[in-house]
């Protein structure tokens, strides 16, 4: 092939020299020609791409063609009901009510009614009605002198660094406008989370924003912090689901003034988060943590979030609140199918409890010990519609929140380059050639938007199933179909223990 290619050319180069012998102002062929020459010449002489080295010129659009396939793949292949890890059916759902456009869909579903795992709602010839009261939470009621009410859907963890200062903006003012929560993800509290949402201050093992110079716990700074009129709760995070167990690592490269202010870290110095936290060992230095936050917070609601790994240290934790009464106000559950947080591929695909399982455990696990009642659940991850809501609290939670939602209400196409830092619609990235593209005020609306949208669906979903009120949502509430057309619904698959 080689040998062909270059024959191809030597006769190209040659042919183009007599062109340009009787017609001069074709000078250019022969460069261009010329040019391929050296190029294929080097692609021989190179030894780390094999394709290229057998095959010159030809072996580069291989590569090419690869580069764009992600693109191929989501434009002009892909059906409606298919795509990874969103279907284009919610994306384009997502999209719609964003922008306020017509959701509605005709000549019936697409979706294969009769297939393994169809899942859906039992519809009541009675309709209840719901009041929009029904639709928040308090959270923090028994042991909190600043109880905290939540919308049923909220804005999950994303720091800053990790998402755009333009996409934090935007995520901050339409959780103001839609009375939401956001979630400031374990990168602390920036500027761009003060826009005049609600937020939920997480704790990660870095401790972001209330750490001393060796990274351990500074409680001073966390008390400055906690005390802000706009950070409503706090959440301390065990795990998450894109990679529980593992730690993380900022390059100095993205340390600048700005992350290193916020952080409390040193400008250009790579920054190491542990995998474990430093301030507490078990589950009673845990909750006695949990309890000096809600102090030194002023008595705001303080939680946990992890994603279930071994569940023998979830019953420990459960058995000392139970034994000393230290409580925490809410549990976040995150399912090990992970999230928008960059992951090595083992980790995202192999480990931890999947979100349906670990969130059915919970509840049971609460309810074992007579804690239910005083703990709130929160369901995150792979929330894109109405339905989705209805079943994780179908399946246990009181409230959800979504990332990868309100990502693609504030523009995310699904290019699949969170973690290459050059994120094309601007959300992912620190490249202010691409963040500046995002219009802070116009994408705000569209996340109200989408929320406002989801949230009278899900309104008429609990009217139809017959509900007056969420709390009334049980797991035998959402049907499935299992092998061989048998149904069955969740309070079969996950019997209350």
């Amino acid at each position: 092939m080689r040998f062909e290619i270059f024959t191809v050319l030597s006769i190209l180069l040659l042919g183009s020299l007599g062109l340009t012998y009787y017609y001069p102002a074709y000078h250019v062929v022969p460069i261009v020609i010329g040019l391929l020459y050296l190029r294929a010449i080097a692609d021989v002489l190179q030894k780390k791409r094999v394709i290229i080295r057998n095959f010159p010129i030809l072996g580069h659009f291989r590569y090419l063609l690869e580069m764009i396939r992600p693109e191929i793949q989501q434009y002009f292949i892909e059906s409606e009901t298919e795509g990874r890890p969103i279907a284009r059916v919610f994306r384009s759902l997502i999209y719609q009510r964003a922008k306020r456009q017509m959701e509605t869909v005709a000549f019936g579903t697409q979706l294969d009614v009769y297939a393994d795992n169809y899942e859906w709602i039992e519809h009541s010839m009675q309709p209840a009605k719901i009041t929009e009261d029904s639709l928040r939470v308090l959270i923090g009621e028994k042991q909190c002198q600043q109880p905290y009410s939540a919308s049923l859907l909220n804005i999950s963890a994303m720091s800053y660094g990790s998402l755009s200062k333009t996409a934090i903006q935007a995520l901050n003012r339409g959780a103001a406008k839609g009375h939401f929560y956001h979630n400031t993800g374990e990168g602390g509290i920036s500027p761009y989370h003060l826009e005049g949402g609600d937020l939920v201050w997480q704790i990660g093992t870095g401790y972001f924003g209330c750490r001393d110079k060796n990274g351990n716990f500074d409680s001073k700074l966390f008390e400055s912090n906690a005390t802000k009129d706009a950070v409503k709760m706090i959440e301390v995070k065990l795990s998450q689901g894109a990679k529980p167990g593992h730690g993380g690592i900022l390059p100095g490269t993205k340390v600048d003034e700005e992350i290193a202010s916020i952080r409390h870290v040193e400008v250009g110095k790579t920054v190491h988060s542990p995998a474990t936290h430093s301030a507490f060992s078990n589950s009673y230095e845990m909750l006695s943590f949990c309890q000096e936050l809600r102090e030194l917070s002023g008595g705001k609601p303080v939680g946990i979030k992890l994603c279930i790994g071994k569940r023998s240290e979830f019953h420990d934790i459960c058995k000392t609140m139970q034994d000393t009464g230290l409580l925490v106000d809410f549990i976040t559950v995150d399912g090990g199918e992970g999230g928008t947080g960059a992951a090595p591929l083992e980790l995202t695909n192999n480990v931890g409890t999947p979100l349906e399982d670990g969130l059915t455990f919970v509840d049971d696990c609460l309810r074992s010990y007579g804690l239910r009642q005083d703990i709130k659940i929160i369901a995150a991850g792979k929330v894109f519609s109405a339905f989705h809501v209805f079943k994780r609290l179908a399946l246990g939670a009181d409230l959800v929140c979504a990332a990868r939602s309100m990502m693609l209400a504030i523009g995310c196409i699904q290019a699949l380059r969170c973690n290459t830092n050059h994120c094309p619609s601007g959300v992912a990235t620190t490249l202010p050639k691409y963040y500046k593209g995002i219009d802070v005020p116009d994408k705000a609306e569209r996340v109200a938007n989408y929320h406002s949208r989801t949230m009278d669906a899900f309104r008429e979903l609990c009217e139809v199933a017959g509900y007056d009120h969420p709390s009334k949502i049980e797991r035998a509430s959402v049907q499935i179909r299992l092998e061989n057309r048998k149904t069955s619904n969740f309070a079969e698959l996950y019997p209350q223990q």
